[in-house]
This record gives structure tokens, C-alpha cells and sequence, in this order.
């Protein structure tokens, strides 16, 4: 694992109640917020000054703007939403880019598991009487958010067991 202990110990404090903000909001309203992107994009771009070697830095930033290239043309070809877009070039920088493979694997385990659990929570009714306001149940589509911030909070978490 190329990300350090060090960078899973500062970023994870800041990172995790966005996460949560996230998956919550994503839920409820079926909108990552641009406050909640920007605030993610801030934790680095500030934090990531004193976490990741300062060579390093500029390509992390460099994989931000990649990621959201790359996002607007999935989202232009309707394959996501545009907060999810945004938040997932948000995340980005916190991945160093040799655990890509690492991190896109994390990722689709977690979309499953989200899948998966949403769609049980959504079949309970008494669940869904408690959360009724929830425009995710009566949505076709699935809130991304649900995976995409467990993910990033997921694979800071492993950084502190497992970083170098």
C-alpha cells in the first residue's frame, strides 16, 4: 500500500465527516453537494501540503483534474450524475496513483455492498416509514454517493493498519 500511515492519520479526521455528509445527502436528496465537493477538494489541497511529499503533490492534483475530465464525459454520456462526478475528482488526490488498482477494487466492493444493502433497506417497510422522506427509495436510479464516501473513508481506515 503506497498511501503512509502519516496521510491516512491527518486527511482521515477531516475526510470522514464528509463522507458520511455525502452518503447521507445521497440518500435523502439524490444530490452530492458542491459545498461537500469543495470541502473535500479543500481538505487536500490544504492538508495535502504538509501529508504528501512535496514532488508528489502537483501529480496529485493532476489527478484531480484527470478525474474530473474524465467525469464530465461520463456524465455527458449519462453514465453518472455530475455530483458524482465532481466528488469522485474529489477523491481522487487521496489515492496515490500506485494504488489505483488497490482503490478501484475497494470501490467496486463497496458499490456492491451498498447496492445490495440499499436495496434491502428499501424493501423493508418499516425502514422506509422511518426514512420517508428519502427521495433514493422511490428513485430508478442509485445514489452513488452511498459507495463513493464509505470508499475513500474505507481506504484512509486501511492506511492506518496497513500504510507505509
Amino acid at each position: 500500500m503506497a498511501l503512509t500511515f502519516w496521510e491516512s492519520a491527518l486527511f482521515l479526521p477531516f475526510v470522514l465527516p464528509i463522507c458520511l455528509w455525502v452518503a447521507m445527502s445521497d440518500l435523502k436528496h439524490m444530490k452530492i453537494r458542491n459545498k461537500a465537493v469543495l470541502a473535500l477538494a479543500a481538505v487536500f489541497l490544504v492538508l495535502g501540503l504538509f501529508a504528501v511529499p512535496l514532488a508528489e503533490y502537483p501529480w496529485r492534483v493532476a489527478q484531480m483534474l484527470g478525474v474530473l475530465v474524465a467525469g464530465f464525459i461520463a456524465n455527458a454520456l449519462r453514465l453518472l450524475g455530475a455530483g458524482d462526478a465532481k466528488f469522485a475528482a474529489a477523491m481522487a488526490p487521496f489515492v496515490p496513483a500506485a494504488d489505483a488498482r488497490l482503490f478501484l477494487i475497494l470501490l467496486a466492493v463497496v458499490m456492491l455492498a451498498a447496492f445490495f444493502t440499499h436495496r434491502a433497506f428499501r424493501a423493508m417497510p418499516r425502514f422506509r416509514a422511518l426514512t420517508a422522506d428519502w427521495a433514493s427509495w422511490s428513485s430508478q436510479k442509485f445514489p452513488m454517493g452511498l459507495a463513493l464516501g464509505p470508499s475513500l473513508a474505507f481506504y484512509l481506515g486501511l492506511g492506518l493498519i496497513f500504510g507505509a
